[in-house]
């Protein structure tokens, strides 16, 4: 009997790595768009090692400031993943600069693909994340130099609650960890969710879901 416990163990162990960006079968692989000299790995395809240079493994750009004003939450990510920096192909991992304006806000999102470990540079964030049902909210005031974890896959944010910048990075377990931003999901998917689920599932007046579909 216990043999058979472990055998399940295992193989549901096998289930969940296989579910992550697979480890890497070389040194690197680097990202290329010229299919005629590339084999197809891990999503994207492989530059010829041949012609590898330092600069694929090289980014420059995170020193520069987003624009939060273009943005009417008051926040800037600038998510650097595979296919802004091909050196991360096969490797597991991405970051992101996320500048906040006073009281910018992150919005509740979700990475399907990576957890993400944030660390704060500038400024004081409010940030958070959801558990899976029964939803328990584990909530954080963080200051420069502090660290937040937020698990792969669960709903997320970060607020700044101070009246200057704030300015955080993240690292992200994924080379594209992907998002799902949820008021947008659920409110401005394309084409549109039917008003009649969302009435239901929200306990809302059609009102108020046509006003909410149309800011999306």
């Amino acid at each position: 009997m216990m043999k058979v416990v472990i055998v399940a163990i295992l193989a549901l162990a096998t289930t969940l790595v296989s579910a992550y960006d697979p480890s890497p079968l070389q040194d690197f692989c680097v990202a290329i768009n010229n299919t005629d000299s590339a084999v197809f790995v891990n999503g994207q395809f492989c530059k010829d090692p041949a012609t590898v240079v330092a600069n694929d493994f090289f980014f420059s750009g995170l020193n520069i400031p987003g624009n939060t004003a273009a943005n009417k939450l008051g926040s800037s990510v600038n998510l650097v993943n595979v296919d802004k920096f091909p050196g991360l192909n096969t490797l597991g991992i991405s970051l992101a600069r996320i500048d906040f304006a006073p009281y910018g806000l992150n919005p509740p999102h979700t990475h399907p693909r990576g957890t993400e470990l944030l660390v704060v540079i500038e400024g004081t964030l409010l940030v958070g994340f959801v558990t899976s049902n029964p939803n328990k909210l584990f909530t954080k005031v963080l200051n420069k130099g502090d660290v937040f974890v937020f698990p792969i896959g669960l709903i997320h944010f970060q607020f700044n609650i101070g009246e200057t910048n704030a300015l955080a990075f993240s690292g992200l377990s994924s080379q594209n960890p992907g998002l799902i931003t949820i008021a947008n999901a659920v409110f401005g998917s394309s084409p549109p969710i039917n008003p009649d689920v969302l009435i239901k599932a929200f306990q809302l007046d059609k009102s108020v879901v046509d006003y909410l579909q149309k800011q999306f």
